[in-house]
């Protein structure tokens, strides 16, 4: 059985990544590249991984 692991993606040198919690309704934590136009995602902040469970 192979494991189930996703590949590593490429990288851009100069990118620039920064996080974001936006407050309202529902808050919403938000990743963008902001080195490139439309590159980022969103999602409630609810559903976001803790620091701890990415270690």
């Amino acid at each position: 059985m192979e494991p189930d692991t996703v590949a590593p993606a490429e990288v851009a040198e100069d990118a620039e990544v920064m996080a974001s919690v936006e407050e309202g309704q529902t808050e919403t934590l938000v990743i963008a590249d902001i080195s490139r136009d439309d590159a980022y995602m969103t999602l409630p902040l609810s559903d976001a991984a803790s620091l701890p469970e990415w270690r």
